[in-house]
């Protein structure tokens, strides 16, 4: 196997499927990067045996004949660094002599050590119950406004992923970690209700491929055990689906709570940051109370050091005080895409709804805690 290619056009594509590849693998050839090249093109693949991203790109045919076509992996990080290292409108070269890798570039030579491809996982075959098409930029925003609070490490598996769910008119992703929860929809009009919960990894490597250009779609398909997302003819991302109940997110969101705060999101996102540097290191709890038109935003910390913010409101409720892990508050407000937002709150003792201006598609919902 040998080909050429220009390093512009191979280190975007390396760069979106190397990201899958733990730095600490349980199985070697995990670490490698499977290379084909095949019908006048050449297929990139990675894997870690939960997510996959498989891409492919044309090659010049001149020169490739029956010698040149074959597959091999290699590894995949040193693979991606070389062709980074290297200079801009260089040609590569990649030759393959039994278990060793040549690429040459200008006057740079390396050797690196393969793996037989027919080691390499398989991709997975998905049995196809449910399949839509959307766009990616509006999949890209679902993700953006609910991946924070995705669960890092917890116990609670499904609490790992977040839950994508089709009925009612709408699409809508749900993400929680059993302190906070964030809701975003949108408009959808498929007759299947279905929902599955994607782990944390693929979401975040998902919106590394996704784009915000409005004309281009991606077409989900999945079953009981996987999920795949066709990008593009070229770009394919599949994971494996976490097998698990969700919680009833809809229960969690509070009914009807009457004391409704008005504020201008960049100077409540400031107060609070800057009252948070002076919170307590272990838990990050600010104390919001809530007068008319006024909020006070304040923290202290075990070496009695204080921060005290006031923000103008909009509020004509009844005098309010109550304590929220700052750092999950500005979590939900930097997902906020408007001017203005809305907190909403029953009493001390409930949790808060942030919601955006005009917008009942995305809500964002912080538990209280004790200060």
């Amino acid at each position: 196997m040998n080909f050429e290619i220009s390093r512009k056009e191979l280190l975007i594509p390396l760069k979106m499927i190397t990201g899958v590849v733990e730095q600490r693998q349980t199985l070697p050839i995990l670490a490698n990067t499977l290379v084909a090249v095949q019908d006048n093109r050449l297929h990139l693949t990675a894997t870690d045996a939960e997510v996959e991203i498989a891409c492919s790109l044309p090659l010049e045919l001149a020169g490739l004949d029956i010698e040149n076509v074959g597959e091999t992996t290699i590894p995949a990080r040193k693979f991606f660094d070389i062709c980074k290292s290297l200079s801009e409108n260089v040609t590569i070269q990649v030759t393959l002599e039994e278990n060793q890798v040549t690429i040459k570039a200008g006057k740079s030579k390396f050797k690196l050590q393969t793996l037989p491809a027919e080691d390499f996982p398989s991709s997975p075959q998905i049995q196809t119950q449910t399949a839509f098409q959307i766009s990616q930029h509006e999949l890209k925003n679902l993700l953006s406004k609910t991946s924070f609070c995705i669960a890092i490490n917890d116990v609670r598996y499904y609490l790992t992923g977040l839950l994508l769910e089709i009925g009612e008119g709408k699409i809508s992703v749900i993400g929680t970690d059993g302190h906070r929860m964030a809701v975003a929809q949108h408009d959808f009009d498929h007759s299947q209700a279905a929902k599955v919960i994607i782990p944390r990894k693929a979401v975040l490597e998902l919106s590394k491929l996704l784009t915000d250009n409005e004309t281009e779609t991606v077409r989900v398909s999945f079953d009981d055990n996987h999920i795949r997302f066709e990008l593009s003819d070229s770009l394919v991302m599949s994971s494996k689906l976490i097998d698990g109940n969700f919680p009833d997110w809809h229960g969690v969101i509070p009914p009807q709570p009457d004391k409704i705060v008005v504020a201008e999101k960049a100077s409540l996102k400031d107060s609070l940051s800057r009252a948070s540097i002076l919170s307590n290191e272990k838990y990050k709890g600010v104390r919001l109370q809530l007068s008319a038109n006024l909020l006070t935003v304040s923290a202290k910390n075990a070496y009695q050091e204080e921060a005290e913010e006031i923000v103008a409101v909009e509020f004509n409720g009844d005098e309010l005080e109550i304590g929220f892990n700052g750092v999950y508050l500005l979590d939900a407000i930097n997902a906020v895409s408007t001017k203005m937002v809305q907190l909403a709150f029953s009493d001390s003792n409930s949790s808060c709804l942030i919601t955006e201006e005009d917008n009942e598609d995305s809500k964002f919902i912080v538990m209280p805690m004790r200060l």
